[in-house]
């Protein structure tokens, strides 16, 4: 197993960690919210590191393309359903947010039947960088941030709809045409 696909199993195995560090207590003990906040950083960069090690020294393989995704969303999910249960973000916002990963997921495999690749837009990577901020701002949950992790949020909500409906207009020939 090369070194981007031992990073991304990395990252699996840290979701149990972060999950009990974040949940342990009911989510009242700030200090282990913290390392649960360094848990999820930290899984957030191998995400960066696996990409930029598998495309530089062309270790990209059948593994790497299936889980890296694969990693990225049980990790963001797991943060998400978390903060459900700890009643610091409504379940619909997640569910639009899980619901476009689900779409866009089978939409790449439609497109991958297709031989299509479909590269990921800056849409995607903004609302990736607004998720992975509003998530650490509500893990953390400083109320002196209480403004900027509620904007954070909304901005990621709605930048996933974006980008979304511009996956899909981009796009769409994949479905009704079978390719691009």
């Amino acid at each position: 197993m090369n070194l981007p696909n031992k990073l991304t199993v990395l990252r699996v195995l840290l979701i149990p960690f972060f999950v009990t560090a974040l949940l342990w207590e009911g989510g009242e003990n700030q200090t282990l919210r913290y390392g649960a906040a360094v848990i999820f950083i930290a899984a957030s960069l191998t995400d960066l590191l696996d990409g930029k090690i598998a495309r530089k020294y062309n270790l990209v393989t059948n593994f790497g393309k299936f889980m890296d995704p694969l990693a990225d969303k049980l990790l963001v999910c797991s943060a998400l359903i978390c903060l459900i249960e700890l009643g610091q973000i409504p379940a619909w916002m997640v569910i639009v947010i899980i619901s476009r990963e689900f779409i866009i997921s089978g939409f790449r495999l439609v497109a991958s039947d297709n031989g299509v690749v479909i590269a990921a837009s800056y849409w995607g990577k903004f609302k990736t960088t607004f998720q992975m901020i509003a998530v650490i701002l509500l893990i953390v949950r400083l109320e002196s941030l209480a403004l900027v992790t509620n904007l954070c949020v909304w901005i990621s909500v709605i930048l996933t709809v974006v980008s979304l409906i511009d996956y899909l207009w981009k796009n769409h020939r994949v479905l009704t045409e079978g390719s691009m």
